[in-house]
């Protein structure tokens, strides 16, 4: 079950009353969604290309910070960041859905591509111009994703001409700040940082699943052993479900009681 993106400010829906019958089928589905982990909508910052997956933000190196953004019919354009504290980029969240791509790897391949609110991929042309128009994947819709070298937590995106995302100031007066993908070097307005949904991330999913593990009562231990438990073999236990020798653990236990019945 997919959850729909939500931003700060954001008014609670008010539920309908369900029949039984759609309560019963809802909570299966919600049972489910639960045990995958999926209830922080928090946004965090993506630190290695391996955290990049999932809704992104897209924060641009500009002054203030903007991010990329596209509209209905593909434009693609640089867009301010009302959600921001201090206008620190590593604070950005987005307050509207043409904000949020859904990025992904390419299967069998080590590329991304990044869709957007309408469903259609940011792409870049021959020109280094910008879109979201294509609703499948060629060159123009791949994309590598790069950790920019001595400054750790940005990244660049970079095409399959090689030629990189960058930030320019606009050409006309007052203007928002401009974005192409026609850079041939790295550089400060190439640099971006990518903000994500903290349940995606890799690290905190894996920290998110060793709690789980740990949570085990003491009842449930002393049963799964057959008798009461002193504290440090209820810790002892708990390590061992997080770090994966449980049954060993419990092997030496019931092996200990044993030996003391008959000692």
């Amino acid at each position: 079950m997919v959850k729909p993106l939500s931003f700060k400010g954001d008014k609670k829906p008010k539920k309908r009353k369900r029949t039984d019958d759609e309560s019963a089928a809802e909570g299966t589905v919600e049972r489910a969604t639960e045990n995958e982990g999926g209830d922080d909508d928090s946004w965090v910052s993506a630190d290695a290309v391996g955290d990049v997956v999932g809704p992104v933000m897209l924060v641009l190196p500009t002054e203030p910070p903007t991010c990329l953004a596209c509209d209905a019919i593909g434009k693609v354009f640089t867009d301010a960041i009302e959600n921001i504290i201090d206008a620190n980029p590593a604070t950005a969240e987005p307050h509207d859905v043409r904000q949020v791509w859904v990025a992904n790897k390419i299967h069998g391949t080590e590329n991304f591509r990044f869709k957007g609110r309408h469903g259609k991929y940011l792409s870049c042309d021959s020109y280094g111009i910008l879109s979201a128009t294509s609703e499948a994947i060629a060159p123009p819709e791949t994309w590598n994703v790069i950790a920019t070298p001595d400054t750790p937590g940005t990244f660049q995106l970079q095409t399959l001409r090689e030629t990189f995302l960058v930030t320019a100031e606009s050409k006309k007066p007052n203007g928002p700040p401009e974005v192409r993908g026609d850079a041939t070097e790295i550089s400060f307005d190439s640099t971006l940082r990518i903000r994500m949904q903290a349940r995606f991330k890799p690290k905190l999913k894996v920290s998110k699943e060793l709690k789980e593990k740990a949570k085990v009562s003491r009842k449930e231990l002393e049963e799964a052993v057959g008798r009461r438990l002193d504290e440090d073999e209820v810790s002892r236990l708990k390590k061992a479900r997080r770090e994966g020798d449980y049954h060993e653990q419990l092997l030496n236990l019931k092996s200990k009681n044993k030996h003391d019945k008959y000692s």
